[in-house]
């Protein structure tokens, strides 16, 4: 009967490594496109989404190191580790934003606009389709194992949907009328979705600290 109990769990931690690798792979190719065509181009609601991809990598790979954890000593500390991944995911959103509203002031100042949108159209397209499903995935995986980090990386990847829908308009806008000041507009659309994303993790600290004793 325990046996049995144990391997849905031990599958849905399977699981929940797989979405972690492939979550840092797919974000790293990203994140290195993302930013090439975004300096390359001076499109910095692009570039900005790049480095929104090396956080989700940061999330991911704290993900794996969880887990490596679990099965090492086990639930003993689990909260505490956890308390730990969600504080780094929210510090590195509430860096973006410092990042992504100094790019929106340094653009709106000097006037700079984009050379071309269409990367950053073509790269709103391909993450809005991936990341709906991987964010179901993750969500529905750390329900089932019971984890607040897992869960946050979930949103956190679905909060990755809706900056690529603000990458997306701004582009698409940009790029048929070229208007100055969309991409900084962009821009402001990404800080606040990652502000609410870093504010989200941290309150998410209360509640894997209210476990440590008994995770």
């Amino acid at each position: 009967m325990e046996t049995t109990r144990m391997m849905p769990v031990q599958n849905g931690w399977n699981v929940a490594i797989g979405l972690a690798v492939f979550t840092v792979l797919y974000n790293l190719g990203e994140g290195f496109v993302s930013l090439y065509f975004g300096v390359q181009d001076e499109a910095l609601t692009l570039a900005g989404f790049g480095v929104d991809s090396f956080i989700e990598v940061i999330s991911g790979v704290g993900i794996l190191a969880m887990i490596a954890r679990l099965r090492r000593y086990g639930n003993a500390g689990r909260g505490r580790f956890e308390k730990l991944a969600l504080q780094s995911t929210g510090t590195c959103f509430y860096l973006l934003v410092a990042g992504l509203l100094s790019g929106a002031v340094v653009s709106i100042s000097e006037g700079r606009q984009p050379d071309t949108t269409v990367a950053g159209i073509l790269v709103s397209v391909l993450s809005i389709a991936i990341m709906r499903v991987l964010a179901r995935w993750k969500i529905r995986t750390g329900q089932r194992l019971a984890s607040a980090a897992i869960i946050a990386d979930g949103k956190c990847t679905m909060v990755c949907v809706y900056m690529s829908l603000v990458l997306l308009a701004s582009s698409v806008l940009y790029e048929l009328v070229h208007v100055p000041y969309i991409d900084a507009a962009g821009m402001i659309g990404l800080a606040w979705f990652s502000f609410r994303e870093g504010q989200e993790s941290f309150e998410k600290t209360r509640g894997a600290a209210t476990c440590c004793g008994h995770c």
